[in-house]
């Protein structure tokens, strides 16, 4: 199998394909799903073979894979990121936006503030006001096309109600990978301003060349006693509906009060995800991941051309995940128009900028974690749908 194989995912419950219909209104029979951030490719084939070991052996009873599972993830996060985690730090989740509830949930109490950059995830700010905690919306601020941080506007914004931070990095939706001194400037704004840090680094594996993360722990290793950190093998490797990822404390109070919580709630990994998490974590998973980096560039690299020949149309330069932030300010159109152009004349289903919060009102985010056939296909559509403007 190559990344190019085209996988029909319509009927087999797929949320990307079989709902989109009802949010959209662009089916599936003739509609292109590019919103949901999943990808169309088969799983990690070290994924595939853990999965049809265990059918083939039968038995799912419980586990005890503790060990080897830490190993796995402290392996991946030495080799990979430079970033030497303590196995006894390491918490499992149901999937990351369960890991960001449960941090809320743990450290921030009813009518406390907690600080997002947006636009950003959309999910940050469905569990911030679900759990009655105040969403503060400290806006990027686009310079020469890119997302930058003004700490002193931020600073101004601070009521001392606020008590955490989330950093999403690398960023979505606008894809950058934040640099050393940005991610110090982050931290020293949760230290002035008293804040936990929670960083998700989910997408820490989808860097392109020219590029480089840095996990917050070594980019501020003073901040420890105040630092979460979010991280899951879910986007790179196409296992996302496992629901699996890691909280890691490595401050050894948070770590036990954190740990209380899980334990009132009862709350496990499953070995199901944690044997994937294991497969995938491991040279061969590298190699893949390697691999999966260098298509998704050609489809970044094939998507922005086609758009940068659009009049009107900017896609923000992508420096990791597979997530394209599209701005249609420059065509003079209001949201309803462009968003209907995209979804009823190009049948294209993309995730609407509203959602990620202030500043994503003239933007769409499209999905590239597909064949490249499908791109291109997208490509032609939105040409076609905003010919009048060439």
């Amino acid at each position: 199998m190559t990344f190019n194989d085209l996988i029909d995912r319509r009927g087999t419950d797929s949320t990307k394909w079989d709902k989109m219909e009802r949010l959209y209104g662009v089916s599936p029979d003739d509609g292109i799903a590019m919103w949901v951030a999943d990808m169309d490719f088969r799983a990690a084939p070290p994924v595939l073979n853990r999965m049809k070991s265990l059918l083939d052996h039968g038995l799912f009873g419980y586990t005890n894979l503790d060990q080897p599972y830490r190993d796995a993830i402290c392996w991946w996060m030495r080799t990979r990121h430079n970033w030497a985690v303590d196995a006894e730090a390491i918490f499992t989740t149901t999937g990351l936006v369960n890991g960001v509830g449960m941090c809320i949930d743990t450290f921030t109490a009813p009518g406390d503030g907690v600080v997002v950059f947006s636009p950003v995830y959309h999910a940050f700010a469905r569990v911030i006001r679900s759990a009655g905690r105040a969403l503060v919306e400290c806006q990027l601020v686009a310079s020469d096309g890119r997302y930058e941080m003004d700490f002193d506007a931020y600073d101004q914004q601070m009521t001392g109600r606020e008590k955490m931070v989330i950093l999403c990095s690398p960023h979505n939706p606008g894809g950058r990978v934040w640099t050393q001194q940005e991610l110090q400037a982050v931290a020293d704004f949760a230290k002035r301003h008293d804040l936990l840090l929670l960083s998700d680094e989910v997408h820490h594996d989808l860097v392109f060349p020219g590029n480089t993360h840095i996990t917050m722990q070594n980019a501020a290793p003073d901040i420890t006693d105040r630092l979460l950190m979010l991280t899951s093998p879910s986007k790179t490797f196409s296992i996302a509906g496992l629901h699996t990822g890691q909280v890691i404390i490595p401050d050894p109070t948070l770590r036990g009060k954190f740990a209380k919580r899980m334990q009132a709630l009862s709350l496990e990994g499953n070995s199901v995800g944690q044997y994937a998490t294991m497969a995938v974590y491991s040279p061969e998973g590298a190699t893949w991941a390697d691999e999966l980096v260098t298509y998704i560039d050609g489809n970044r690299q094939l998507f922005d051309a086609a758009i940068a020949d659009i009049p009107g149309l900017r896609s923000m330069p992508l420096e990791a995940t597979y997530l394209a932030w599209v701005d249609f300010a420059d065509t003079g159109m209001d949201r309803a128009e462009f968003t209907n152009r995209v979804e009823q004349t190009a049948r294209i289903a993309a995730n609407h900028g509203t959602s990620f919060g202030t500043g994503g009102e003239s933007f769409l985010r499209f999905n590239l974690g597909t064949q490249r056939a499908r791109v291109e296909e997208a490509c032609a559509r939105l040409k076609a749908a905003f010919g009048d403007l060439q």
